[in-house]
């Protein structure tokens, strides 16, 4: 990966449905050279795939938290996987070193709601606890710089 990809990636980031000729004159290519890299970064896994990014606020989940999950036992990361995969509100989840199995980033509408997930995550077969704290706000989001 050279400068030019980096700089690529980094213009499909701020905006998947930039097109190749407005990336190219970004970075001194033609369109068709920019397809060929930006399939050679799909190809080599640089590139995972295209999403729209959604605020969650937007979409009425006002209430997010970070979740320490304790689970009985040895389970595995696969295990812990299967159990809280299910759970909607969970958007994302990190195997971690330490006391805790898992960390979580939970989104909810409200405080009712995360009480509510919360306590289907309690009832999980293998979960043992849970210890939450709940997002005030957003200081900064950002991407790995590349």
């Amino acid at each position: 990966m050279d400068d030019i990809d980096r700089k690529i990636v980094a213009l499909l980031r701020s905006n998947a449905r930039r097109s190749f000729g407005d990336i190219g004159t970004h970075v001194g290519l033609s369109a068709p050279a920019v397809k060929r890299r930006v399939d050679r970064l799909q190809d080599d896994g640089v590139i995972k795939s295209y999403a729209a990014v959604i605020d969650p606020a937007a979409m009425g989940w006002h209430t997010h938290a970070v979740v320490a999950l304790y689970c009985e036992g040895r389970m595995s990361g696969g295990e812990v996987r299967t159990a809280i995969e299910p759970h909607p509100e969970v958007e994302a989840a990190y195997t971690v070193a330490g006391e805790a199995s898992a960390i979580l980033h939970v989104r909810a509408a409200d405080t009712q709601h995360l009480e509510e997930a919360l306590e289907r995550l309690r009832d999980t077969p293998g979960v043992r606890r849970t210890h939450t704290q709940v997002v005030l706000s957003t200081l900064f989001e950002r991407p790995v710089a590349l």
